[in-house]
């Protein structure tokens, strides 16, 4: 059974913008929060930004601050990931996941299936 399925993954060129969704088939809880990982073959997946589902408060991870932007309709059940000027090293799976938040993959406890996201001249 589905429970989050990411869209928006594609080709793109270096300086591109790409928004990634992820729709959630389950009730969200207020206290839940949604994250934006990415991983690379190799390395561990690593949190780019959060977001608290009822209030909409925002945190970032080094690795996606500045040029990913996390944002969230609440009464879509849909959350965003927008990222601009994107570069070759930003090559990845993207993974939105919904759980208690934090910045590990161990405070979120539902997945999607991932979006491959590709940075290429």
């Amino acid at each position: 059974q589905v429970q989050l399925e990411e869209s928006g993954g594609g080709l793109v060129q270096p300086g591109d913008s790409l928004t990634l969704s992820c729709k959630s088939y389950l009730h969200v809880s207020g206290s839940d929060a949604m994250g934006w990982f990415r991983q690379t073959p190799g390395k561990e997946r690593e949190l780019l930004a959060a977001v608290r589902w009822a209030s909409g408060v925002t945190w970032y991870e080094q690795a996606g601050k500045g040029r990913f932007t996390i944002s969230r309709e609440s009464a879509k059940n849909i959350g965003y990931l927008q990222m601009n000027r994107l570069k070759p090293e930003d090559t990845a799976v993207y993974y939105c996941a919904q759980g208690s938040g934090g910045s590990t993959i161990w405070s979120y406890g539902r997945w999607g299936q991932g979006t491959q996201v590709t940075v290429s001249s």
